[in-house]
């Protein structure tokens, strides 16, 4: 599937497949774990953490890695940029949500903010790489922001929510997620 690609977009796109993964093993856990109604919890259920946890870091290894690589002659934002800028859009939003707007904080901030910052990293290495164009590579950061707009929506939501949709509500960014990884990956081969 990846044989006939250089070996940083084969990263890139095989860090995308284990992200989808590391979602449907953590959207799996949240299915059981968080039913209305018999949810199962504990380790009958947070096993499924385990596999996503691992398939999550190798996601950002492999991403990482394959937009860092010496082939990107062109960006069109520094890699340091998008590093700092998500760092202070974390910093930032931890600050809002905790202390303004009152959120028990979560790993789950970290997680929107962490995701949009590696898509951006791996969207301006495919533009660098001759895989998308750049408009193609600005629809995709947009897309990305609004994502993750979502994400967030939905991470302060959540605690105001009755089980129910509480329930509906933690699915909605992992399923964003892995879409996103997924249309990303199909689009190098259009």
């Amino acid at each position: 599937m990846f044989s006939n690609m250089d070996i940083q977009t084969r990263q890139m796109l095989i860090g995308n497949v284990l992200l989808i993964l590391c979602c449907v093993f953590y959207l799996a856990w949240w299915l059981i774990a968080f039913k209305p109604v018999d949810a199962i919890k504990g380790m009958k259920s947070g096993w499924l953490l385990l596999p996503a946890f691992v398939f999550g870091i190798a996601a950002i290894i492999q991403i990482v890695r394959g937009s860092g690589g010496e082939g990107i002659q062109t960006v069109l934002i520094p890699k340091l940029v998008i590093l700092l800028g998500g760092l202070a859009v974390y910093i930032i939003l931890l600050i809002v949500t905790r202390k303004l707007m009152g959120r028990p904080v979560t790993t789950e901030l970290l997680l929107i903010v962490g995701w949009a910052v590696i898509t951006f990293l791996e969207l301006d290495a495919l533009y660098g790489l001759g895989r998308f164009s750049k408009a193609a590579v600005i629809i995709f950061m947009i897309i990305t922001v609004a994502a993750a707009v979502v994400g967030l929506r939905c991470y302060l939501l959540y605690y105001g929510l009755d089980a129910r949709m509480g329930y509906i509500d933690g699915m909605i960014p992992l399923i964003i997620i892995a879409a996103m990884m997924a249309v990303i990956t199909g689009g190098v081969y259009i």
